[in-house]
């Protein structure tokens, strides 16, 4: 089995980590179409593996409601438009907390490590490397999320993670095969959001993180759906 699912996103990287990121994205780009039944068998045998991180991976997916366990096997139940609402709701509430907490904070070391970040999409943008532009994007959210330094937002965001970067996954690659003329104003959206940490306006915040997150959700419903 070759894994698309580019594993430097992931967190951990046990063998039923792996697998659950890879029927996850499977799941969500609907190579796997809702209501398929999943074996835990057929999975094993498809990865090279024992049917105990298939029960991993498939336990993990079912936390995330992608599927749904049964005695016959797991039921594909995929990602639905309320689904991709409720996740972006939840990133709303989080990064808003965690850009108005930062502008608070002495932050310049960090501000310098966004740009960083920054540069690294745009080089990803420039080659046409949509994989290595998501990755970079995860980190520059993620990176954010960490230095807020609040445990229980950290808590929230690990919970929809994975879920929200293979989302984007998605949604990336359709944006660079049919709209890649959106990728420059996209790089700008993020580097407005480390203007609004620097300004530490909370109006100016509350306004920038709605933009980004109205025109990510868009983005990813559109992709999937």
């Amino acid at each position: 089995m070759v894994m698309e699912f580019p594993s430097i996103a992931l967190k951990g990287n046990s063998l039923g980590e792996m697998i659950s990121s890879e029927l996850r994205l499977k799941i969500i780009n609907k190579s796997i179409a809702p209501g398929t039944v999943l074996s835990e068998n057929s999975i094993a045998e498809e990865f090279g593996t024992s049917r105990s991180p298939v029960r991993e991976a498939l336990k993990t997916l079912s936390n995330e409601g992608l599927i749904r366990l049964e005695r016959m096997g797991a039921v594909v139940l995929g990602l639905s438009r309320k689904d991709i609402e409720e996740l972006y709701d939840v990133r709303y509430l989080i990064e808003t907390f965690v850009i108005e907490r930062l502008s608070k904070m002495e932050n310049q070391g960090l501000i310098k490590q966004l740009n960083k970040i920054l540069d690294e999409m745009i080089i990803a943008a420039k080659y046409n490397h949509y994989i290595e532009f998501t990755i970079q994007d995860l980190k520059f959210h993620e990176l954010m999320i960490e230095a807020a330094e609040h445990k229980r937002m950290l808590h929230l965001w690990n919970n929809i993670r994975d879920i929200v970067f293979t989302a984007l996954l998605v949604a990336t690659k359709k944006r660079f095969l049919e709209k890649s003329n959106e990728i420059d104003s996209l790089v700008e959206k993020h580097r407005v959001l480390i203007d609004s940490i620097v300004s530490k306006d909370l109006e100016f915040i509350k306004s920038v993180v709605h933009d980004h997150f109205e025109d990510t959700r868009d983005t990813v419903t559109k992709s999937i759906f």
